[in-house]
């Protein structure tokens, strides 16, 4: 037989790797309702699936706990679901932290609530670790990123290099075209996917100081111990739901910026090649910052330049300091 269910119990004995899924999620019940759906559909099913919802309502948890219950009879019996509902945990490195306090499978696999796996996607992550047992954490691929403009692209070939450059972002521009292919090492991971093996982080916990947006997860894997090997799983894909984010009228630079100075400083402002690297980057948000400012006739994007260094600098000290403090 080649029913789905019998497929389902087939894979999940035969790995024997249990996984832990987290999800933290606030105030978006459709969104994760959709993302768990994906998540109960998968042909390994995970040990547990847990929830953190920052919500103060009660909507997220009766739409999963329905789903849930409602689920097939073989979900049920393999994969446990654990859900907390607390609005006070404030902000998704938090929850985060509050979802490995309650993880219990031998891998665990963060996701955000507004992503849609692949019906294997699960099976090519176990997959990658059965494969390379020295790999520290697993990826995926989503398959809606677009490539910016070539403009944006030359810029980040030349002025991001070390531990400035980021290996992801190509990788899934070209992830139909490396749907087949071997696993990519990488760097870091996006918080909105990546995996590790419980071991490998048991004793480490995202920095819930952090004020610089979308910085928690880059910072977390440049805490990892020297020589973890990070992979990216191409046949591991899932589909971004990102709704498009709120834009300031400050320049692109400044956000951008103020991310890296952050990380700069509080990770990777060692060694002569790290500040080289850095300093090379400074040039290169130097030159992105006058051409926009001919452009727009403006010095807004050379005051975006200079805040973004003074904004990543004070947000560096205030996480040192708050974490000196723990």
């Amino acid at each position: 037989m080649n029913c789905p269910e019998m497929r389902v119990r087939t894979a999940t004995a035969s790995t024997l790797a249990r996984l832990s899924v987290i999800i933290p999620t606030k105030y978006r019940p459709a969104v994760v309702e959709r993302t768990v759906e994906s998540v109960f559909r998968q042909t390994v099913l995970p040990w547990q699936v847990i929830i953190i919802d920052q919500s103060s309502t009660e909507e997220t948890r009766q739409r999963i706990e329905k789903q849930y219950a409602t689920a097939p009879a073989p979900l049920r019996q393999n994969t446990r679901l654990s859900y907390l509902h607390d609005a006070t945990v404030a902000g998704a490195a938090a929850a985060r932290n509050r979802g490995m306090d309650l993880a219990e499978g031998d891998t665990w696999l963060f996701l955000d609530d507004d992503v849609r796996l692949e019906p294997d996607f699960i099976e090519h992550v176990l997959d990658v670790y059965r494969r390379y047992p020295t790999a520290t954490g697993v990826s995926g691929v989503f398959t809606n990123y677009l490539p910016p403009s070539w403009v944006r692209r030359a810029w980040s070939r030349a002025f991001l290099c070390g531990p400035f450059h980021d290996e992801r972002q190509p990788i899934y521009w070209d992830a139909d075209r490396l749907r087949d292919g071997d696993p990519l090492r990488v760097r870091k991971f996006t918080g909105a996917l990546m995996s590790f093996r419980a071991e490998a982080i048991r004793s480490l916990r995202f920095d819930e100081n952090i004020r610089t947006t979308g910085a928690e997860d880059v910072e977390f894997c440049a805490r990892l111990r020297p020589g973890s090997v990070l992979l990216v799983a191409p046949a591991a894909r899932l589909f971004h739901e990102r709704a498009p984010a709120g834009r300031s009228d400050n320049h692109w630079v400044q956000g951008d910026l103020e991310w890296a100075y952050y990380l700069y400083r509080r990770n990777w402002d060692v060694g002569v090649r790290n500040r080289l690297c850095f300093a090379w980057l400074i040039v290169g948000y130097a030159v992105a910052a006058t051409l926009a400012s001919i452009r727009q006739r403006s010095f807004a994007p050379w005051r975006g330049l200079f805040s973004g260094i003074r904004e990543g600098g004070a947000h560096a000290e205030y996480t040192r300091s708050r974490s000196n403090r723990t």
